[in-house]
């Protein structure tokens, strides 16, 4: 949890001491890295794009505005995941929380409403305590308890764990391209510069797949 909060003040230096470190020449260990073991994607034949987050993390939420205009815009060969990272306490709630909106199809309706309570001062830190939100935006309040504690939802948040891990992340929010190269706003310069690296490292996958 330490690292954690050191990359959320990193972070914080970037946003203002980095963000001309985005026009220089991409490379390995600068703005990225390459990952040692590269990770399978969710869809084979796309380039994937992932972002690992946290709705609690206040980076993640000023980061929103920016990258969702950019997710809407991103090709048809591109697909993009986001991973809910856990590392325990109100990290795995929260996380569950996510995982469990995107197994009933509602997250992207909710997704705002979501973070924008957390940040707004509600704890959202009990399955009734959520449900109960969750019902004044539209969302059945008794499906999504039996949703959250189903199988497979629990299913789904030890594969979210696993990913974290394979990514070797330290801190939120991170991104990964075909999953083998991780970045941050720390490294890459801030939300714009974060983007401008993924838009980077998508064309270098789609080249490669060209030649």
């Amino acid at each position: 949890m330490r690292n954690l909060i050191l990359s959320a003040a990193l972070v914080t230096a970037s946003l203002f001491g980095m963000t001309a470190q985005a026009a220089e020449p991409l490379e390995a260990g600068k703005q990225y890295v390459e990952l040692s073991s590269a990770v399978p994607v969710a869809v084979p034949g796309k380039i994937e794009v992932v972002e690992l987050f946290w709705y609690g993390c206040p980076h993640c939420y000023a980061f929103e505005p920016t990258i969702n205009p950019w997710v809407e815009k991103l090709p048809a060969d591109v697909n993009f995941v986001r991973i809910p990272a856990m590392f325990g306490g109100i990290w795995n709630v929260h996380g569950q929380l996510y995982i469990t909106l995107e197994a009933m199809g509602v997250e992207h309706k909710v997704h705002k409403a979501v973070f924008e309570a957390i940040h707004g001062g509600k704890k959202l830190a009990t399955p009734e305590e959520m449900a109960e939100f969750l019902a004044g935006v539209g969302v059945d309040k008794e499906k999504f308890l039996s949703t959250y504690n189903s199988f497979a939802v629990k299913g789904k948040v030890e594969e979210a764990k696993k990913k974290a891990v394979a990514y070797q992340i330290s801190g939120v929010p991170t991104m990964v391209v075909n999953g083998k190269y991780r970045f941050d706003l720390g490294t890459a310069g801030g939300p714009e510069g974060t983007l401008s690296v993924a838009d980077q490292l998508i064309a270098k996958e789609r080249a490669a797949v060209a030649h």
